[in-house]
């Protein structure tokens, strides 16, 4: 059975990852990457060709419990990668990292207990990092799937 699984961050290099491989893997992907005016999906924008188009993308700030709970309507499982990871940045705007790392991560965890009924199956596989990223990723990727229970087709 096909899931719609909501990856958070998948804008990220991590995220964008775990996107492609869940495409790869059958899956119906929502992405919710982080809302900016260029309208830019950051590392999405270079995923593999044919990946591209073979995923919805949500563009909202995980800050936000109503556009959270709206990138969640519909889906089956949610996969949270959504952080800021800029340590400098952090010594100086602590609020803006709590809201987003802890709080974001909250919401994210209440809003998918209440909209979200996971597979319940549990499935490993494997996949290759494409475009020259890094392997240490894929392997993140990878285990975050292998993790969730997310069955592979």
């Amino acid at each position: 059975m096909t899931a719609r699984v909501l990856v958070t961050g998948a804008d990220g290099f991590i995220g964008s990852q775990l996107t492609e491989a869940l495409v790869r893997a059958g899956q119906t992907v929502r992405a919710f990457v982080l809302y900016n005016s260029f309208n830019s999906w950051s590392w999405l924008d270079h995923c593999a060709p044919e990946v591209k188009g073979h995923f919805e993308v949500f563009a909202g700030d995980i800050r936000d419990p109503h556009g959270v709970r709206a990138a969640m309507k519909d889906c089956d499982a949610v996969l949270h990668l959504a952080a800021l990871v800029a340590i400098p940045y952090s010594y100086h705007s602590a609020d803006t990292y709590v809201d987003t790392n802890i709080k974001g991560g909250s919401r994210s965890r209440c809003c998918a207990h209440s909209t979200c009924t996971g597979p319940g199956k549990r499935s490993t596989f494997s996949f290759r990092p494409s475009r020259g990223r890094s392997r240490q990723a894929g392997k993140s990727a990878s285990r975050i799937l292998s993790r969730s229970g997310i069955t592979s087709t």
